[in-house]
């Protein structure tokens, strides 16, 4: 019942009641209940104790699950914080082994940007921004290989610097700049 409740308030919250309900039990049980009955669980109450255990383990996984997947409908695409008001201006990239292809662009103005990103590699990748303006590192998760992914950010007059976040990718040349303003 408890664990239909955290599912139903929101990511944060659901994921904090699952996670606490999870705790107290393991708490629970090694510390009051073994005060209480030296033997526990004891030859009868094993079998309980482990259902009792591999059911919050479940209850757990479902709801990083679940809220995996609601933050994936709510959002559909990654933001950067901070991002400006008004349609995105859409970017296609192309990543493969070892290369980031932008299209050739000139005379582009600050806005918002939609990276539309292709892994037409055989390996998986990601795309990341960093430069002026830009807090943090936002970036896509790991493409896989055919797969798409989109990253929106805002971006102000400035160079950036696109890269691929896999370890070693970046150093084999999976870099590029992009020059707005």
């Amino acid at each position: 019942m408890l664990l239909l409740a955290g599912l139903s308030t929101g990511n944060k919250i659901g994921l904090a009641i699952v996670g606490a309900i999870f705790i107290c039990f393991a708490l629970v049980s090694s510390f009051v209940i073994p005060k209480r009955q030296p033997d526990y669980p004891g030859k009868s109450g094993m079998s309980v104790f482990i259902i009792v255990s591999v059911v919050l383990f479940a209850g757990m996984l479902t709801a990083v699950s679940v809220f995996d997947v609601e933050a994936e409908a709510k959002g559909g695409e990654k933001t950067a914080t901070g991002a400006a008001a008004g349609p995105a201006k859409t970017v296609a990239v192309t990543e493969t082994e070892f290369k980031i292809t932008l299209p050739a662009a000139s005379g582009l103005a600050a806005g918002n940007y939609t990276f539309a990103v292709k892994n037409a590699g055989k390996i998986g990748h990601d795309l990341a921004i960093t430069g002026a303006g830009i807090s943090g590192t936002p970036k896509t998760p790991i493409i896989n290989a055919g797969g798409t992914a989109k990253l929106t950010v805002p971006l102000k007059a400035g160079t950036y610097t696109l890269y691929c976040t896999v370890p070693g990718h970046k150093a084999a040349g999976m870099v590029a700049k992009l020059t707005i303003g």
